[in-house]
């Protein structure tokens, strides 16, 4: 059975997605282990005190091409109180993601329609820009599932002028992506 070139990539891509998760998982759990069970208050003090530090630099993060990966903030979150607190907190990270993106998506759509734009993807981005405009919808789906730079991706597809219809609707994965990933985080720290 011949498995077509945009399955592949999201099958590729989505595998890479869940090794980046695994290694983000084992980084935090050796962070805690050598780190923090040393000196637990300064830790707990210093970043729990302050959830609204915590959700300005989220914020910036995702509209920023997504510089800290979200799943270290659903770990801050889940350390942070009660479960259903987790929960709205999943759920506001989850929300943010996709504005973030869809206002990046935005962005992008703005520039398509400037002069200096084509000037600039002529120039720099001949031999990548066919590659964007064949699988932009996968790379909306790959970008919302795995840890490939959302907000980044997002710009990319707004400028080659894909239907804002289009992408939010594909964009709701993120949500899925945040589920996944926010049961995976939950079910590791029940022990």
């Amino acid at each position: 059975m011949k498995i077509s070139p945009r399955i592949q990539f999201l099958l590729k891509n989505g595998l890479k997605g869940i090794v980046w998760l695994l290694v983000l998982l084992a980084a935090f759990f050796l962070f805690e282990e050598i780190v923090i069970s040393k000196n637990p208050d300064v830790w707990v003090e210093r970043f729990y005190a302050q959830p609204h530090i915590i959700y300005l630099i989220y914020l910036a993060s995702e509209f920023f091409f997504g510089i800290i990966p979200p799943e270290l903030f659903m770990i801050w979150a889940i350390n942070k109180d009660t479960i259903a607190h987790y929960f709205l907190n999943l759920a506001f990270f989850a929300t943010v993601s996709y504005a973030m993106g869809y206002l990046n998506f935005l962005i992008g759509r703005y520039f398509y329609k400037r002069i200096t734009f084509r000037y600039f993807r002529r120039k720099f981005l001949k031999e990548s820009w066919p590659l964007v405009k064949k699988y932009g919808l996968f790379l909306i789906i790959v970008a919302a599932l795995t840890p490939i730079p959302w907000s980044a991706v997002s710009l990319l597809v707004g400028s080659a002028g894909y239907e804002s219809k289009k992408y939010l609707k594909y964009a709701l994965f993120r949500f899925l992506r945040f589920a996944i990933y926010g049961y995976i985080i939950y079910q590791s720290h029940q022990f």
